[in-house]
């Protein structure tokens, strides 16, 4: 932001400006830029401090030659600062009368212009202030205090600190102040502020897109509540209607008079309108074209809004208070025929910008990587749409005896092939000793002629099973299912099917005696 004296650019990097209206919370001086001389000017100034943040009110000796504009040094409680001139002459006195400052409670003055040595000192101060700032929060953190340093303002000469905080309540920070004075060997001083007035110092960009109004020109805070976003027909929404501060935005007051205004010639209490359809409840209201838009309760027609003027409103009110109920809304809408010939109130720019058509790329249906059940759906949703496959010539020339319509089509064998050129495994285990009779181990295992006969296992010592007396019970083995063409050494599979026909053997043995 720029103004008559300086570059679109702004004031340069140290943010001084020549006629002080670039600062915040800035008052135009136009008295000054007239170049009249007043015999009887003001002899008090309005001085900023840190580009607009605080301001305050000082004696100026007319010795001194300091007009609107200059960087001066003023007094402090301990030492001196440095400012910029902001008001001088008769609009100080409008100033001061408005914010309710007397001139005996002036107790400074301005000393002189600011020299090189104070615009360098003051470039330092304002340059410690961001490491400060961190610091500062780290200590307040580990003190474990509940409260949030927004700003911290150095003096002029560096003898004193004024740290700016919120909090939702007293804090006792006197260890607080003794350390910081450890840390940062100078003057603490600590002032506690609101939240808007923290927005108001740090500044920011609002949502309308211009610089906030608290840090530029808003000099009061007003109480903002709810009922100004409702009277206004704005959707309570928090986060919509709230600010950088986390208040609400303070925009809400400005045309909140207006909108009462306009509200007065709207008619009270017109909630409800009986009609013999039914009775229809107001939806919403349309300040500014002076409609209303009702509609029934019914569940048939409730997706139907019918408009009417505040007057239309006003008669159908009346009648039910005299007992007398309308056919129906659609009669007091007023549908204004469109004019055709009527100049459009912008240019119509159809069909000299059209956009590109962008070509749109194809999703690829069988991605990679998706879940298991993801995987499974699909693969059952293609078995179930897969069109059946055409029968393939057997080429052996043999016939199906399935299919004597034509040839057995080869299946294809998708079980893994086994490795033939594998390595011999080496037994590493230890040889154990055989004190077995050297009969067993030398004459070959003998075939398993009896179903009761374990053949190569007749070492193993299995539990003794009952005795089958019903011998005539007892099932025959069909032919075909017994072990005598068994390979040698196929123990595996021998215990396999001993274990499956011992399964399947139902048990004969005597039933218990009745009455056990």
């Amino acid at each position: 932001m720029g103004c008559s004296g300086c570059s679109p650019l702004g004031c340069g990097d140290k943010g001084h400006c020549s006629t002080g209206s670039c600062n915040k919370m800035n008052t135009y001086d136009w008295i000054n830029t007239l170049d009249l001389d007043d015999p009887s000017e003001y002899q008090f100034v309005e001085v900023s401090f840190k580009n607009g943040a605080r301001k305050d009110f000082y004696y100026n000796d007319p010795n001194s030659h300091c007009t609107t504009g200059d960087l001066v040094t003023v007094e402090a409680q301990a030492g001196y600062d440095v400012g910029t001139i902001t008001l001088s002459g008769e609009l100080v006195r409008l100033q001061m009368k408005k914010k309710k400052s007397n001139e005996d409670r002036v107790l400074y003055r301005v000393i002189r212009r600011a020299n090189e040595r104070d615009l360098e000192k003051l470039d330092e101060a304002r340059k410690l202030e961001n490491a400060s700032l961190v610091r500062g929060r780290a200590i307040a953190q580990t003190l474990d205090l509940d409260m949030k340093l927004g700003d911290i303002e150095y003096q002029g000469d560096m003898k004193k600190a004024t740290f700016f905080y919120t909090a939702n309540g007293r804090i006792d920070f006197r260890e607080l102040v003794r350390v910081y004075a450890k840390e940062f060997k100078v003057k603490i001083e600590m002032r506690q502020i609101g939240s808007r007035q923290e927005s108001s110092r740090i500044g920011g960009i609002g949502s309308c897109g211009r610089e906030l109004c608290c840090s530029t020109w808003l000099s009061d805070f007003r109480s903002v509540n709810t009922s100004a976003a409702r009277y206004q027909n704005i959707a309570i929404n928090q986060t919509k209607l709230s600010g950088q501060c986390g208040r609400l935005k303070c925009c809400l007051n400005y045309e909140l008079d207006t909108y009462m205004d306009a509200l007065k010639s709207f008619p009270v209490r017109a909630d409800y309108l009986m009609t013999k359809k039914g009775r229809a409840v107001l939806m919403k209201t349309d300040i500014f074209k002076g409609l209303m838009f009702y509609a029934y309760e019914d569940i048939a027609m409730r997706g139907v809004f019918h408009p009417l003027d505040k007057e239309r409103v006003k008669e159908i009110l009346e009648m039910n208070k005299k007992g007398v109920h309308p056919d129906d809304l659609t009669s007091f809408v007023e549908i204004k025929p469109i004019d055709k010939d009527a100049p459009l109130g912008y240019e119509d720019v159809t069909g000299e910008i059209v956009l590109p058509d962008t070509a749109k790329k194809k999703k690829s249906k069988n991605r990679q990587g998706q879940g298991r059940r993801e995987g499974e759906g699909r693969h059952n949703s293609d078995q179930q749409n897969q069109a059946p496959r055409p029968q393939r010539s057997n080429p052996s020339g043999g016939e199906n005896p399935n299919n004597p319509a034509g040839p057995k089509p080869p299946q294809r064998d998708n079980r893994p092939q086994q490795r033939d050129n594998r390595p011999p495994q080496q037994d590493n285990r230890p040889q154990q000793r055989d004190n077995r009779n050297p009969e067993k181990r030398q004459n070959p295992p003998q075939q398993n002629q009896n179903k009761n006969v374990a053949g190569p296992n007749q070492d193993r010592q299995n539990p003794p099973r009952p005795e089958n007396t019903n011998l005539e019970n007892t099932p025959t083995k069909p032919e075909g299912q017994g072990n005598e063409n068994r390979p040698e050494g196929s123990k595996k599979s021998f215990h396999k099917r001993r274990f499956n026909k011992n399964k399947n053997k139902p048990n004969n043995t005597n039933p218990p005696p009745a009455g056990a």
